[in-house]
């Protein structure tokens, strides 16, 4: 059972990452042949959900789409407001909520284990874990990442093709194949944050 300190303390960081999602939609690239824009967006994702958990994770995307829709230039291309979330990339934002839940209940579950020794035995004990141990939470961790990134390609997609009325394969084309390699990129670093700062977060 949480105290009201440390829901008010997850409350706050869960802004904190809503912001980060900002600032890393903010850093993009356009692409000519697609309305979705080249961004750091995921890597925040996968951080929200792998540091704080599927349930603060959830809501701190939720509080970045919300800010957004009221108008707030949190999103690509420093842009807000509704129109955006209706738009063709409006799935993809919305997938961010569902993806960092994912996430998260995976991560938590891989970090489960070791919730404990965190707690009572110290960050150097805390390094000296199994092989196998490691092994398996880096395992969950990207497997986490990858079914996250995957829920949020469906809704991302599906909504990008009702809203444009593309066919399956040119939205395809357009809004996942481009991303694949730097999403790679994200989930190797996601990787690596997660296992430095998971530690300082339990849930």
């Amino acid at each position: 059972m949480q105290s009201a300190q440390t829901k008010t303390t997850y409350m706050a960081l869960a802004g904190l990452f809503a912001a980060l999602a900002a600032i890393c939609s903010w850093i993009s690239i356009p692409l000519g042949f697609t309305p979705v824009p080249l961004n750091l967006a995921t890597l925040s994702v996968f951080l929200a959900g792998g540091i704080l958990g599927g349930r603060y994770g959830a809501i701190s995307l939720s509080v970045y789409a919300m800010v957004g829709a009221v108008g707030a230039p949190v999103f690509a291309g420093f842009r807000g407001g509704f129109s955006v979330l209706a738009g063709p990339t409006g799935g993809f934002i919305i997938g961010y909520i569902v993806a960092a839940f994912i996430t998260g209940v995976v991560v938590s579950a891989a970090y489960k284990n070791t919730k404990v020794l965190f707690v009572t035995a110290g960050e150097d004990q805390a390094d000296t874990m199994s092989q196998a141990g490691t092994l398996r939470r880096t395992i969950l961790t990207v497997a986490g990442m990858l079914a996250g990134l995957s829920a949020c390609y469906v809704l991302g997609l599906a909504w990008f093709m009702i809203s444009t009325g593309s066919k399956f394969v040119p939205a395809l084309v357009a809004c996942v194949v481009p991303f694949l390699p730097g999403d790679a990129i994200k989930i190797i670093a996601g990787t690596l944050l997660i296992r430095k700062l998971k530690k300082h977060v339990i849930l």
